[in-house]
Formats: C-alpha cells, sequence, structure tokens
C-alpha cells in the first residue's frame, strides 16, 4: 500500500512553492501537457489539479493522479449538477423543493461520488442570491436567508462523505451591470455594509458554522470597496470575510477570463491573484506549461513576494492535511431516505403557472402539435443525441415520451434561431391540431451572455396566439425569458435535465400533481 507523505514547507524549494499554488487544468488530449503536470506531481510541484468532472477521460486521468502522487494534492472540480447516479438538474431544482434534507442529501451524494473517483474538493456550494430576478439555475434562492439554509445542508451534506466544500462566487454582490464575467468585468455598486447585509451575510453563516473549507474568489469588481480591482484582485474584499474569522484557503475562479484577462492581462493577474490574499491561482488556458513560467515570471518580477508565497503555501499545506483527517469516518453510501430523495427531486421540483381554473393538465387523447425547440447545432430531422457536454436534451427521447404520453399528437423540432421554413411548417401544422404545446429552454452557459429568447421565437408564438392556438410552454431553466411572450394559459416550468423534462411531460399528463414553487420574481404576460 502506498504511503502518502504530508509535505513540509521548510523541505520545499522556491520553484516547489510556486507550483504550490497552482491549480492546474490539463487538456486530456494533449500528453506533453499531461506530462508537465504529472512530472510537476511526481517533484512535489503541484498544489492543485483540476478535473472536469464530466469527460469520458475523467476515471482514467483521476486513477493516473492517485497512482502517481505520494502527498495528498487537492483534485478540485465542479459538480454543479451532481455526479453519477445521482445527476440532476442545477442547484435550482433542489431549491424549488424548499426542502433543506435535499439539499444535505445533494451534497452527500455529490461527496460520496466524488470521494470513490478521486476527487477530495469540490467547489460548491454556490452561495450567490438571485437578488437581480436573474432567474439563474445555478442558484438556490432570491433571498440571502433560503440561500444560506439550502447551501449550509448542502455544505454539511458535502463534509460528512469527506469532500471539502468550496463557497462560490466571493463575495456574492449584486449584479448591477447585467455581464457575464466570463466576457468582461462584472460591476456592483453596493456598499460594504450593504454587502455585508446581503451577499456576506451568506457567507458569515456558514464560515459561523464551520462549513467552508475554501472560498472561490469572483471576478466581480465592487467599485465602492475597491474602484479598480475585481474581488479575486482585491485585497480590501478578500480581507472582509477573513476579518470575520473565515481561517480556510482562497482560489480564484478560472482566472484567465475577460473579467480579470482583459484589464489586467494574463501575466500580472495570476501573480496579483496570489499577492492579495488567494492562496491558489485557477488557471483555465488548457497551458499548464505556459501559465507555471507565467506563476514563475511573477515571482520573478516580485509581484509574489517570499513572505506571501509562504503563507499561501502553508494554507495549501494545511488543507492537503485535511483532506487525510476528513477521509476518517466519512459516509461511504447514502440512506434509503436520502437516495429516494434524489430520486425524486426532479419531480418536486417541478413548478405550474396556470390561468384561474384551468389545470397543470391537457387531454391525453387529444390531438396536440408539439413544438420542441433544440439546439442550434441539432440536426431537426433526428438526432439521437445532445452534442453539448452538458447532455440532457435527447431529442429523439423526447419524442418518443410525447407520442407515448399523447398518441394522437405530433412533434416537429424547431431550432433557438427558427428558419423561416421552420416557422412555416409550425404555423401550418398548428392548424391541423386541436392546439400547440410548445417545449422550450434557457440554458445558462458561458460566454452567452444574458438569457433569452430569439427574436424569431417570440414572433412565433406571438402569430399563433393571435387565434389562441398555445395550449401550454413547458420550459426548462432561466424563466425570466419567459416575460417576452404573450399571453398563455398554461406553463410548466423545469430543469435543463434528462429527469425533469420527463417530470414536466407526466405533469402536463396529468400523471401526478406538482408541488415545486418558484425562488424568484419573474413577469409572465
Amino acid at each position: 500500500m502506498k504511503v502518502i507523505k504530508e509535505l513540509k514547507l521548510e523541505e520545499l524549494s522556491v520553484k516547489q512553492k510556486l507550483g504550490m499554488v497552482h491549480s492546474a487544468v490539463v487538456p486530456f488530449s494533449n500528453e506533453e501537457q499531461a506530462e508537465f503536470v504529472f512530472n510537476q506531481i511526481k517533484n512535489h510541484a503541484l498544489g492543485a489539479i483540476w478535473i472536469p468532472s464530466n469527460d469520458p477521460n475523467t476515471e482514467a486521468f483521476l486513477k493516473r493522479v492517485k497512482e502517481t502522487a505520494d502527498y495528498p494534492i487537492l483534485v478540485m472540480t465542479d459538480a454543479e449538477k451532481g455526479l453519477g447516479d445521482y445527476k440532476i438538474g442545477l442547484r435550482n431544482c433542489v431549491g424549488r423543493t424548499y426542502d433543506e434534507k435535499n439539499a444535505y442529501a445533494f451534497g452527500k451524494s455529490v461527496g460520496v461520488v466524488a470521494k470513490e473517483l478521486g476527487f477530495n474538493v469540490v467547489c460548491s456550494p454556490i452561495l450567490d442570491i438571485d437578488s437581480g430576478n436573474e432567474g439563474s439555475p445555478r442558484l438556490y434562492h432570491s433571498t440571502k436567508e433560503w440561500v444560506a439554509k439550502m447551501a449550509a445542508a448542502e455544505a454539511r451534506g458535502m463534509r460528512d462523505a469527506g469532500l471539502m466544500a468550496v463557497g462560490k462566487h466571493y463575495p456574492g454582490a449584486s449584479h448591477d451591470l447585467p455581464i457575464d464575467s466570463h466576457m468582461a468585468e462584472a460591476l456592483s455598486c453596493q456598499t460594504k455594509e450593504e454587502l455585508m447585509n446581503e451577499g456576506l451575510f451568506v457567507y458569515k453563516s456558514l464560515v459561523d458554522q464551520g462549513l467552508l473549507d475554501g472560498i472561490m474568489t469572483s471576478h466581480h469588481k465592487v467599485e465602492k470597496i475597491d474602484p479598480v480591482y475585481p474581488a479575486s484582485l482585491s485585497e480590501k474584499i478578500i480581507n472582509i470575510i477573513r476579518n470575520e474569522g473565515f481561517d480556510g484557503f482562497f482560489i480564484t475562479d478560472a482566472i484567465d477570463m475577460m473579467g480579470v484577462r482583459a484589464k489586467f492581462g494574463a501575466v500580472d493577474s495570476k501573480g496579483l491573484a496570489i499577492k492579495v490574499g488567494n492562496d491558489l491561482v485557477l488557471t483555465y488556458s488548457l497551458d499548464p506549461i505556459g501559465d507555471q513560467k507565467i506563476i514563475d515570471k511573477c515571482y520573478e518580477k516580485g509581484i509574489i513576494t517570499d513572505e506571501r508565497l509562504d503563507e499561501a503555501v502553508k494554507k495549501v499545506l494545511a488543507m492537503q492535511h485535511k483532506t487525510l483527517e476528513m477521509d476518517k469516518n466519512r459516509a461511504t453510501s447514502l440512506t434509503e431516505d436520502e437516495i429516494e430523495r434524489m430520486k425524486t427531486v426532479e419531480k418536486k421540483a417541478v413548478c405550474v403557472k396556470v390561468d384561474e381554473g384551468l389545470s397543470a393538465s391537457i387531454s391525453r387523447d387529444g390531438r396536440h402539435a408539439f413544438e420542441v425547440m433544440i439546439k442550434n447545432d441539432m440536426d431537426p430531422e433526428g438526432v439521437a443525441v445532445d452534442t453539448f457536454r452538458s447532455n440532457w436534451l435527447f431529442p429523439d427521447e423526447v419524442k418518443k415520451q410525447i407520442l407515448e404520453l399523447f398518441p394522437n399528437s405530433r412533434v416537429h423540432f424547431i431550432h433557438q434561431l427558427p428558419s423561416p421554413k421552420q416557422n412555416n411548417h409550425a404555423l401550418c401544422h398548428a392548424q391541423d391540431y386541436d392546439d400547440v404545446v410548445f417545449l422550450s429552454f434557457a440554458e445558462t452557459l458561458a460566454y452567452i451572455g444574458k438569457d433569452h429568447f430569439t427574436s424569431r421565437i417570440v414572433a412565433l408564438l406571438e402569430a399563433m396566439q393571435y387565434t389562441n392556438r398555445v395550449a401550454a410552454v413547458v420550459h426548462f431553466g432561466n424563466p425570466t425569458v419567459l416575460s417576452a411572450l404573450p399571453h398563455i394559459p398554461r406553463y410548466i416550468l423545469g430543469d435543463t435535465s434528462v429527469g425533469s423534462v420527463k417530470a414536466c411531460l407526466e405533469v402536463l399528463a396529468g400523471e401526478y400533481e406538482p408541488e415545486g414553487k418558484p425562488t424568484c420574481e419573474y413577469t409572465l404576460n
């Protein structure tokens, strides 16, 4: 059996220390980059490695890390939709059940599966508040109290399974400039007092309960606290939660996002991140060789001092030690109740909004024209797989389920940006059936900006509603986009996941009554 030894600061060279503050992200397909990373591990010169949890190569790569490392390197990932057999919709799916036991079961399921795979750190829970009524499926709720309750339950489940919990995206500031920080710097106009009363209320709550091992800093500028730097590069903002008693580690969000890189450059930003109090830099250029050279260069330029480097490495080594402690007496399986909760959470999360006097269901024997929105890279003639890595929308499977539930109906696929031909077919077919049921989605992804429907989709639904053809919209993901639509009498709302698609269609067919409740305000005409 391999002996895992703990590294000591005084035995590390400067070169090794500079590797200890690096959380490397490796492209699986690049053997040169992979070999560099594994040599860094062999030489005790890498603090953490970030491995995507949803790639076909993940398990093999994790096995190689385990075989190579003889010290407790931090093995990190995201798991916002859960892992393995317990994969569900995004966090708002759990939030709409308003049940802390579901949040605990979700966190524990992530912990159990992650530890089995070989991870010891997952960057969850998300502590952001949906304060701007963004409708993001990633977030638990629009009130700080419910975010704090649900996130604490999730973190407790993770830690009971031996997994480190990392809260994100610090400091949970308001989004006063609606922009994706992958693309440009996000902005908040909150004062320190306002921030302490909102976003930092959640962090302080979890810190006081001892539930956060780490915090991920965002590329979000709170200009009334620091008018120059975003949180990830701001000592003023990082020190707020340190002064409130947080003693864990700080890791940046992906440092190559344009929210940082566009203003502070690809080089100096990595050094500044360590200088101001982050203990790990999460590089996401998929070039760990180049990223390590940049970190080394920032030391040579004096951006990273010896004193600050030692502080950061001490924190990383302490967290590596903590992973060994957390392995003791950890839960290795879920209870029957927790398994049942994970199996049913997508059903319990389905929400409906209907006109007075209507039910959520429609006739199963009726003749309905189903218009199913698909992604623009899909072939509407019949693609059986989801070509996006999120893997939730399988058109052939959706069509099969619809026709099983509504045998006298038809299914037509239409793109997010439909062609004139697709719109024409949809309008013509609508005349041949009793009514129309529209299946839509707004999938929150990086580098797409604000969620919305294309104007062509809105125009199509407006045209259909001139003659009241649309009986229902079944929508997955961000519900705020629905405010662009005309009045529609029946909405069924779910998540971007296979289980939620199935559950929403079953609600439409009247197989069970929905129980979910919205977690934010949004407008329906």
